[in-house]
């Protein structure tokens, strides 16, 4: 975990997962290095904002990074209006448990992004995903789960970067840094004005 510059509670703190997304943002927003996961994401999140008072914490939380596109013609960068994992059997244990461990966060209009433990480069990873969701990262429902327990707004800003495909590991290299340049050029624009969403659960 690395935090660039000073956290402010009258602007949003900017999470990524690694310092290849962060490099070249060209941003003054404070910015949060995760690390890669969803373990790595929401505990960064949690042990750098639960310590501080409800008047110190960025009044939103900015996920911004890579995914893979899940369906064809998708390119850009996309904001996100539903997150679910897809990973985990959460019907399955709700059944066992009565509890769904794992419900589709909602953060209004946009894409839905399915985040998981697993880069996206298998076909028929892709096939199973893609009747669920468009995009495909490994942090953006950890991040948006922090921010609901914090009770701090969210939103997810995703710029595609591969195609989740056999040949993703090679394009998500060559890509990265312009993902980068134009996720910092969407921040610039954007950021200040941004709407926020309060997370919502859906069981």
């Amino acid at each position: 975990m690395e935090l660039r510059g000073t956290l402010n509670p009258s602007r949003p703190l900017v999470v990524v997962a690694v310092s290849q997304e962060a490099d070249f943002l060209k941003t003054d927003l404070p910015v949060l290095i995760t690390g890669v996961g969803k373990l790595a994401a929401n505990q960064a999140v949690l042990s750098l904002l639960a310590p501080l008072g409800a008047n110190e914490r960025p009044h939103a939380l900015l996920n911004v990074g890579t995914a893979g596109a899940l369906r064809r013609g998708l390119s850009g960068t996309h904001i996100v209006g539903s997150v679910f994992q897809h990973d985990i059997d959460g019907a399955s244990i709700e059944k066992l448990t009565g509890i769904n461990p794992a419900p589709v966060l909602s953060l209004g209009e946009g894409v839905t992004l399915a985040t998981g433990d697993l880069f996206i480069h298998d076909q028929s990873d892709k096939e199973r995903l893609a009747a669920r969701a468009d995009l495909a990262d490994m942090e953006g429902y950890a991040v948006a789960d922090a921010g609901a327990a914090l009770g701090i707004s969210v939103a997810l800003i995703k710029h595609v970067s591969d195609e989740a495909d056999e040949g993703a590991l090679a394009s998500w290299i060559e890509s990265v840094e312009e993902s980068s340049r134009v996720l910092g050029t969407w921040l610039n624009e954007n950021s200040e004005s941004f709407s926020y969403a309060e997370v919502s659960k859906q069981y």
